[in-house]
């Protein structure tokens, strides 16, 4: 067993693990994430504490599911891509997009995080793993900068900085020759709404960085431009709709119908 020592925005982690786990083992389970399953199994660590709904589980998987499924597509178009997991966590991404061998691709997050991912997950052909902090930019030195490459940040902006997140934003799309850049973001409203979660509150982590408008990115990045904007809850078929209990789908059906509740979470992609 893996004994857990994190703290802060590191101990989300375990949230979204958690969550990703669970939806595997729900009936009509969506993102069937057996790779997070195994590695809940062998940590050692009260999840039961988290005290977690299935609504919960589903919402944090179907918000996995779409950022999986830009990936695969950005990955079919430029089988030899550069892939930028941001604050990958304990999430098994790599192994549920299963890309190609000549893809390159890097899963970054804090020392000790990847360290614990290490204990808990196989090599693979074309994936590496790198220790260090988005506040310091010093690991994309390590990165080879002559192919498109695609960032996949989720769960990470939010805990940062509005300098951070430019900063971090202006040196991807000026270092590549082009790529996208896929993440979740949360209004002012859905942040404050988020930061109140009994789960994320317990960890002490503190959500800071909210974005009212996509569009505004496109000012603030030179080069950026939107060409994707997902309400966390869409999704086609309606499959996932049954699955919530019924005040969830009473939430969802406002939300839905409500522009600035629709606005409260949203899921991004940008090309460079």
């Amino acid at each position: 067993m893996e004994k857990v020592r994190l703290t802060g925005e590191k101990a989300t982690l375990l949230i979204t693990l958690y969550a990703k786990a669970e939806e595997s083992r729900l009936p009509g389970s969506l993102l069937q994430d057996h790779y997070a399953a195994e590695a809940v199994a062998r940590l050692d660590h009260d999840f039961s504490a988290l005290g977690m709904r299935p609504d919960e589980m589903i919402g944090l998987a179907m918000r996995a599911y779409s950022l999986d499924a830009w990936a695969r597509a950005f990955i079919a178009a430029h089988r030899g891509a550069t892939v930028l997991h941001l604050g990958c966590g304990l999430d098994s991404r790599v192994y549920r997009v299963a890309p190609p061998p000549e893809v390159n691709w890097f899963d970054v997050d804090y020392p000790d995080v990847i360290d614990l991912r290490r204990a808990l997950y196989p090599p693979r052909p074309g994936y590496q793993m790198l220790g260090s902090s988005m506040a310091d930019l010093g690991w994309l030195s390590q990165i080879p900068t002559d192919r498109p490459a695609l960032v996949v940040a989720e769960g990470l902006f939010l805990y940062l900085s509005e300098d951070q997140v430019l900063q971090l934003l202006r040196t991807v799309t000026t270092q590549f020759p082009s790529g996208e850049v896929v993440f979740d973001a949360y209004s002012r409203m859905g942040l404050a709404l988020a930061a109140r979660n009994r789960m994320f509150r317990a960890t002490g982590a503190v959500m800071r960085w909210s974005l009212d408008n996509p569009l505004d990115l496109e000012s603030q990045v030179p080069g950026l431009r939107l060409c994707d904007e997902q309400w966390v809850y869409e999704e086609s078929g309606g499959r996932q709709w049954a699955r919530y209990t019924w005040p969830a789908r009473a939430a969802i059906w406002l939300m839905r119908r409500v522009a600035p509740l629709r606005r409260l979470g949203r899921l991004l992609r940008y090309r460079f």
